[in-house]
């Protein structure tokens, strides 16, 4: 099942950098800019982004780098806490992330087309099951001594 998992998140990534790329952006950058549209803040810490995301901090700031060059995110220091950085997205990030995504419609549609609408709907229900799963046990599988 871990392979199956592997191989499918391999590939849903290989399949859909081309498009990414075409707008000037990475499957992650477009995960995070995602994320700030969908927060009411429209701000997070590069930590909870790293968590969201599934990155390594230190790829997290690599990334932000990038979207803090282009233009779609600003970096600044907590007002009530000036260890930590608060991300918030731009005005030209938000139009970034509302016109990358109806451009995903077509390729998902495409890349799932072997399945029914059923099917899919039931692919959905699991996957969002096997996340909240694993959100509530965040502790690594224990391998038997």
């Amino acid at each position: 099942m871990v392979r199956l998992l592997r191989i499918t998140g391999f590939g849903l990534s290989s399949y859909f950098e081309p498009m990414f790329r075409s707008l000037g952006l990475t499957e992650n950058t477009f995960h995070v800019l995602c994320l700030l549209v969908a927060n009411d803040s429209a701000s997070a810490s590069p930590g909870e982004l790293s968590e969201m995301v599934g990155t390594s901090r230190a790829n997290m700031t690599r990334l932000l780098e990038e979207l803090i060059d282009d233009g779609y995110v600003d970096r600044s220091i907590d007002p009530r806490d000036a260890r930590r950085h608060v991300i918030t997205i731009t005005p030209e990030g938000r139009a970034k992330a509302l016109e990358a995504a109806p451009r995903l419609r077509e390729p998902i549609e495409a890349a799932f087309s072997g399945l029914d609408d059923e099917e899919f709907a039931v692919l959905e229900r699991v996957l969002r099951k096997l996340i909240m799963s694993l959100d509530k046990s965040p502790q690594a599988a224990r391998v038997p001594a």
